[in-house]
């Protein structure tokens, strides 16, 4: 689980949606603001809201771009009158500051998944100079004396209280960082943008000499060391808000051991409960469960710097989650019958031997309270189990509630006590075979129609999967209909209801976004709006299939583009370029333009050269608007950055790039480009292993990749077009090797740059030769998008990133699914932008040709 998405998943049932609407809203007690944030604005003050924050800021006062600020944290109890005191501290003396306005926020800012380094920051002063910096942090320490908070890792801390100090920025201004990111920045001493630092660590930026007022509180945090304590840190496992999680050894027995971090305050879980306090429940029931063979013992416990530390024993073994990759035969093209039945007889053992651990637990009056595929260990010869994690666990008698647990196992707020561990034990049955439960929350109606697809693909007991169905939908009667209103494959019916799910979710009231989508839509500046994950890119979806226009988004989008907002970034998936490009191949190149222009006047040499957020994607939709003298300044950049290039595949490697130089080259008849296309795509390979079984992924040192956006397949998209033009022998056994890649039975998620959705667009548009792509593989992988697929509203949807809440965007949802399923029924007349549908055999291009449809889209849909 990608951390930061269950923040956003409490303001809407079905989609992603940022924490500050539910505050906003006051939806609920948990939802109310403080009494501060519904205050009348004191005269000659203005406020304003910014994400989670409340900013109040005199009229007058003008302060510096950055400098050394102050934060306050809190704890739930005494968030309220800590903020009361410092409002009134900072009112009469016109400093600027700004707050976390509502209880639910701060839980949420501070939740054990929640952003390690901006935790703990409820309050947020603004001195003018160093000097006020130095009296406010001395008086507002002097006024909190005592009361608790969580300690701030970004900040170092002002005496023993809630105050901290950390030099940053004071506005917002945005740079480039060393991943081509956009972030927030602080001006250089030679006048450039560089980034704020904002890490779990306290950071100088190292022309900035720290003030002698700071000096007793650097020492203090430097006098701070592991030399005293019994154990050993040798490596760290994990890391959440509420701590890490390392391997060490007892200094005096040499013994290996588990060192488990409680941060006081901080880590907060559902009940309120900090990760100090969840640290000593843990202890708790591992001695009430001493002498299991399924649980680690304790070894002792210390407190460093205020951190608490539970030694536990050091068991062998891993995670049950990785014996899916080496075991599980759905990650094959066509498994054998023999196969099937061996996974089925092991994963069938391995619940029975799950099931009995938590029998023994129950046995001894302890409730787990957080069972899945993460917490089960199994050990290396897979004869034995044991359950780690027990921070959530309670006694039965306790009757809590569950507080902390994966979203893929998570049972309905109306069970308690054994009942829980029940259903996680239930929804293990089913994810053993079909890893898709944590869409249970969204329907648990999909409970029953993923074990009748894994009836039909293993030969695992029916009874087996029937009472696991049970279990997790109350006994809720099947009424024997269909599980979706359509199935992905029965094209246009798939489509109309796709188009229709879109359609049925928007929010045209919005400001921020008219379709849901990913929580980028919320993390960047105007991200609502771009073709990765906002308006655009589902509109370019609708078109492209022929599901027909939205004119109220296009209204909408240019609405929201006539001024857009402050910090926007340029890229294509994530910003301007690719809007500018959408709209005018929507018909409005008035608009386009302007955006163009805009991008223009953006500083390009700290831009990455990848196709996502960077120069590549920027580059190609210039060019395709006519602005051919930028597009080749863009390529000259891009050749430039390519060896800072870090990672791999279509979107964040060097095969964005090599689009970039394919596309250019078609145009100019520059071999030179062709070239560069040729080293680049080289340097991408480079980074991919062929596995055992002949597929070639692109490798992340912890794990193998074949998606369209990060991974292989999107490399061998490119390849399939650069082998228009030149051949390679290389390439050629590569483009092979892809193919296999794309050949999985089961993706874990449906997404098009990361899921099954992005499969089916490759291979219906692939011309790389030999067995694999042939109209039967294209369909079997659309079939298998019916495992994903979840009805909202009566309509086809499917989920997005993480499947916790359903998305409509292009990379990540529903659109990126309507997209793929439209190229393969439609011989890619639908496609993605830059990567037209190919000719078989394979024909090469002259130079000079144009490559992509230049009718606007209205157009088209009405020829």
């Amino acid at each position: 689980m990608i951390k930061g998405y269950a923040a956003f998943c409490d303001a809407d049932r079905h989609f992603y949606d940022a924490p500050y609407r539910l505050s906003a809203e006051g939806t609920g007690r948990r939802g109310a603001p403080y009494e501060a944030a519904l205050a009348p604005v004191p005269e000659g003050w203005r406020r304003h809201r910014s994400g989670d924050w409340l900013a109040l800021r005199p009229l007058d006062l003008t302060l510096p771009a950055q400098g050394w600020k102050i934060h306050v944290s809190a704890c739930l109890d005494n968030a309220e009158t800590i903020l009361s005191r410092v409002m009134e501290y900072c009112l009469p003396r016109g400093i600027a500051f700004k707050f976390v306005p509502s209880r639910y926020l701060l839980h949420t800012r501070n939740a054990k998944y929640a952003d390690r380094a901006a935790s703990g920051k409820f309050i947020t002063v603004y001195p003018a100079d160093d000097e006020q910096c130095h009296r406010t942090a001395d008086d507002l320490a002097a006024l909190l004396a005592g009361e608790p908070g969580p300690y701030i890792l970004s900040d170092l801390r002002w005496g023993e209280g809630p105050v901290y100090i950390r030099y940053g920025s004071f506005t917002r201004r945005h740079c480039y960082g060393e991943d081509g990111e956009l972030c927030p920045a602080v001006e250089h001493p030679d006048g450039r943008l560089v980034p704020d630092l904002r890490g779990p660590v306290f950071q100088i930026p190292d022309w900035v000499e720290p003030p002698d007022f700071l000096r007793p509180h650097l020492d203090a945090r430097a006098a701070v060391t592991v030399t005293d304590i019994p154990y050993t840190v040798d490596s760290a496992l994990h890391f959440s808000n509420g701590g890490g999680v390392y391997v060490g050894h007892d200094r005096r027995t040499g013994e290996k051991v588990v060192l488990k971090e409680g941060r006081p305050h901080a880590g907060l879980a559902a009940d309120g409960a900090d990760a100090v306090t969840r640290l000593q429940r843990e202890q708790t029931a591992l001695e009430r469960l001493a002498g299991l063979p399924y649980t680690p013992e304790v070894k002792g416990t210390f407190v460093l710097g205020d951190h608490h530390f539970l030694a536990m024993e050091f068991l062998e073994g891993k995670p049950l989650n990785t014996f899916f990759a080496r075991r599980h035969p759905l990650i094959e093209a066509d498994p054998t019958p023999e196969s099937l039945a061996e996974y089925t007889a092991w994963a069938l053992r391995i619940h029975r031997l799950v099931e009995e651990a938590v029998d023994a637990v129950h046995a001894r009056g302890v409730v787990f309270n957080d069972l899945h595929l993460f917490n089960i260990m199994v050990s290396e010869d897979e004869t034995s189990v044991a359950l780690l994690d027990f921070e959530a666990a309670a006694h039965i008698d306790e009757g809590r509630r569950q507080t902390v647990a994966n979203p893929a196992f998570v049972a309905p707020a109306d069970r308690r006590g054994f009942a829980v561990d029940r259903y996680a034990l239930a929804c293990l049955r089913i994810a053993l075979f079909l890893p898709l439960t944590s869409l249970f929350p969204l329907d648990p109606g999909k409970a029953r129609h993923l074990a009748d697809i894994a009836a039909e693909q293993f030969p695992v007991p029916r009874g087996f999967l029937d009472e696991a169905v049970r279990e997790i939908t109350g006994d809720r009667a099947d009424d024997g209909a269909p599980y979706l209103p359509v199935e992905p494959g029965d094209w246009p019916r798939s489509r109309d209801s796709l188009a229709r799910a879109v359609l049925a979710s928007a929010t045209p009231e919005r400001e921020d976004r008219f379709f849901p989508g990913d929580i980028a839509q919320f993390t960047a500046a105007g991200g609502g709006l771009t073709f990765g994950y906002g308006t655009a890119g589902v509109l370019y979806a609708l078109a492209g299939t022929d599901a027909g226009p939205c004119p109220e988004a296009e209204e909408w989008l240019l609405r929201r583009t006539k001024e857009p907002e402050s910090g926007t970034p340029v890229g294509f998936y994530d910003g301007l370029a690719g809007v500018a490009w959408t709209l005018d191949r929507l018909g409005y190149p008035e608009r386009a333009l302007e955006l163009a222009e805009l991008t223009l006047q953006r500083p390009w040499e700290d831009i990455a050269p990848d196709l996502h957020s960077g120069l590549a994607g920027v580059g190609l939709a210039l060019d395709s608007l006519g602005m051919r003298d930028a597009a080749l300044r863009c390529a000259d950049l891009v050749a430039h950055g390519l060896p800072g290039i870090s990672r791999a595949g279509l979107l964040y490697g060097a095969s964005g790039p090599a689009l970039l130089f394919l596309r250019l080259y078609e145009r100019t008849g520059d071999t030179g480009l062709l070239d560069l296309a040729g080293d680049a795509l080289r340097r991408d390979l480079a980074r991919c292993v062929t596995s055992a079984g002949g597929t070639l992924q692109v490798d992340e040192g912890w794990r193998t990749m074949p998606y369209l956006g990060a991974g292989s397949v999107g490399i061998g998209m490119v390849l399939d077009d650069y082998a228009a033009h030149r051949e390679d022998a290389d390439f050629s056994q590569a483009r092979r090797d892809i193919v296999r890649a794309a050949q999985a039975t089961f993706y874990a998620q449906p997404g098009l740059f990361r899921g099954a959705a992005g499969m089916v667009l490759y291979l219906s548009r692939t011309t790389a030769p030999g067995p694999g792509t042939a109209p039967s593989d294209v369909r079997r992988q659309i079939d298998a998008l019916a495992r994903h697929a979840v009805p909202y509203q009566g309509h086809l949807a499917f989920p997005g990133e993480q499947m916790m809440r359903l998305s409509m965007d292009l990379a990540t949802g529903t659109a990126g699914c309507l997209l793929a399923l439209g190229s393969a029924a439609s011989d890619g007349h639908a496609h993605l932008p830059f990567l037209p549908p190919l000719r078989r055999p394979t024909s090469r291009l002259q130079p000079g040709a144009e490559t992509e449809h230049t009718v606007p889209m209205k157009e088209r849909n009405q020829s």
